[in-house]
């Protein structure tokens, strides 16, 4: 069977483990396929590399459809780490590349964390913190974003894994040392599970995905702090605090909306469980007693969807911003 024009809407998702690509229907919004490359789109002195994107997405939006039984789609939505800061590139190429390869004419290019948005809370207001390698709280009232740090594991993501992940590793450094501060069972896990201290400038600085080392200790760091390790614990409480400040930054009421904040949680480092989870929820108590804690209705992928099918069937309400949520305008039609 084949299905006309209005019939598919596409969502992508571009990260750090790779580029992930869903269809659905545009009424119904029931994904009917998905695909996936585990190849991360590359980043250049130029931002993100469009045609790099290109040439894995669009043989997987051809092989979609056509298993699906053809048709064209009416809307795509491209969510993509580094959007808001490196996508010129993809603002600049894709939306003549993406008309004229499938014929889409509605279009949008969306920093992750807006996707991220849009899969954990729809097109409500509220704040959604997208918390893995980094960290990011992203809020809206539906007339602007507001965004709180996301600015690298140099300057910010605090409380982010890979800022857990450092600051585990300072701890088992400061009990090699002899140092105040320092946790001979981080320490002890570190030796195990990375190599020595005299290691550790070569294993890391070198690195182009230094931030993905860091983050792969945060799950030590939990696991030490669950076996009763007062210093771990301490960094996760600290975490905790930076997650919920963040949240804090972008709820509506700290726009001055009179409404109740609903705050979803979202990403990988959720999986700490309990002794991240336990002292996030009293920050959030704390920091936000206006806010009402809901659980996050979908990952990236899905709010891509979302902001697509929105799109196709002229809903979208969240708001649009050059570089956050950018639809070209040119291509309506």
């Amino acid at each position: 069977m084949t299905h006309g024009r209005g019939s598919w809407v596409l969502g992508v998702d571009s990260g750090g483990s790779g580029l992930r690509t869903a269809l659905a229907h545009a009424s119904s919004r029931e994904q009917v396929g998905t695909a996936e490359s585990r190849e991360p789109v590359r980043t250049g002195s130029g931002g993100i590399d469009a045609q790099h994107l290109l040439d894995q997405l669009l043989p997987m939006a051809r092989g979609l459809l056509e298993r699906a039984g053809g048709g064209t789609l009416s809307a795509v939505a491209i969510g993509a780490a580094g959007m808001a800061t490196l996508g010129g590139r993809l603002r600049a190429e894709l939306p003549g590349a993406l008309a004229e390869s499938l014929d889409v004419r509605r279009l949008a290019l969306a920093a992750d964390a807006i996707t991220a948005y849009a899969g954990a809370l729809g097109q409500r207001p509220g704040a959604v913190v997208a918390a893995g390698t980094g960290m990011i709280a992203t809020g809206t009232d539906l007339s602007q974003w507001h965004r709180a740090d996301g600015w690298g594991h140099l300057l910010g993501d605090s409380g982010g894994g890979a800022w857990i992940g450092r600051a585990g590793l300072e701890a088992a450094l400061r009990a090699h040392d002899g140092r105040r501060g320092g946790s001979p069972t981080l320490l002890a896990r570190m030796t195990s599970v990375l190599g020595p201290a005299e290691e550790m400038p070569g294993l890391l600085y070198p690195r182009s995905d230094r931030p993905a080392v860091l983050a792969s200790f945060a799950p030590e760091v939990g696991r030490c702090a669950a076996e009763g390790d007062e210093v771990s614990a301490g960094i996760l409480a600290a975490a905790a605090r930076h997650i919920a400040e963040a949240a804090a930054a972008v709820c509506p009421p700290a726009m001055g909306a009179p409404e109740e904040c609903h705050v979803a949680l979202t990403g990988g480092l959720l999986k700490l469980g309990d002794p991240l989870l336990v002292p996030l929820r009293a920050e959030l108590a704390r920091q936000l007693p206006y806010a009402r804690r809901v659980s996050a209705a979908g990952d990236p992928l899905s709010g891509a969807l979302s902001i697509a099918a929105a799109l196709a069937t002229d809903s979208l309400r969240l708001p649009l911003h050059p570089t956050l949520l950018h639809v070209p305008t040119e291509l309506d039609g």
